[in-house]
């Protein structure tokens, strides 16, 4: 990152926060080195990375009216989804506050009365439980030294669960290695029927589970894809591609 230049820095309790930037991009990063939040400036609904583009999979099964965001970052799912559908009602939650600062000052957070931002532990406002039920919970809770080991826990996932509509989904942002954790399968296996994945070229896996089964088929994905791909300004066939059953 030697063409960024620093446009913050700072450090709460949990570690470091810095902002990079540069003529099109500004960065998130909890560590030097770090990459948690990538957005374009002139275009920042087009998410830069792959896992984010990923996560967006879930739109070709669902229009949600209500979603919940686990884990803020820059902003890059409000973002998208924002561009996508500007009446979304979205409640983000975020454990520094410090990011949510960030976003707002630099990262272009749309702020307005569809959008929500609360200042909590995600565990401590699932376990609450004062919220309205969501459409769409998105799961992307991560540190400098990867995916919170808190969020791919048999009480985390049910949390998660009990916040969504009987119709609903859960998104959850893990790591390739994690294709592998048949315990976490287990425990999605205990509220969710349908259970698909994606492995992103950036080696995350992105984890979509639905409470009901859904009997859309490839080439019906394909041309719904098609569609949302002109929505959301950027092709989703790459990921769709990779987009396979959790087994």
């Amino acid at each position: 990152m030697k063409d960024f230049k620093v446009l913050h820095r700072s450090n709460d309790e949990y570690g470091p926060l810095i902002v990079l930037d540069n003529k099109d991009t500004r960065i998130l990063a909890f560590a030097d080195n770090d990459e948690q939040s990538k957005l374009l400036k002139l275009t920042p609904h087009i998410p830069q990375h792959t896992y984010v583009q990923a996560m967006l999979l879930v739109l070709l099964f669902c229009q949600p009216k209500r979603v919940m965001i686990l884990g803020l970052g820059g902003g890059g799912l409000i973002h998208a989804l924002k561009h996508y559908d500007a009446g979304i009602k979205m409640t983000a939650v975020e454990l520094r506050e410090q990011v949510i600062v960030l976003s707002k000052r630099f990262f272009q957070l749309p702020i307005g009365k569809k959008l929500t931002l609360v200042h909590q532990d995600a565990k401590v406002f699932l376990t609450e439980k004062q919220y309205k039920k969501v459409d769409v919970v998105f799961a992307d809770i991560y540190d400098a030294k990867g995916v919170d080991e808190m969020q791919l826990s048999a009480e985390f996932i049910a949390l998660c669960a009990d916040a969504i509509k009987e119709k609903g989904f859960l998104v959850l942002n893990c790591w390739k290695e994690h294709s592998q954790d048949r315990q976490l399968l287990t425990y999605l296996q205990m509220h969710f029927v349908d259970i698909r994945a994606c492995l992103t070229g950036g080696g995350n896996w992105v984890i979509i589970a639905c409470k009901q089964q859904d009997h859309t088929s490839a080439s019906e994905l394909k041309t719904y894809a098609q569609a949302l791909s002109k929505q959301l300004d950027f092709p989703l066939d790459k990921s769709l591609t990779r987009f396979k059953p959790f087994v």
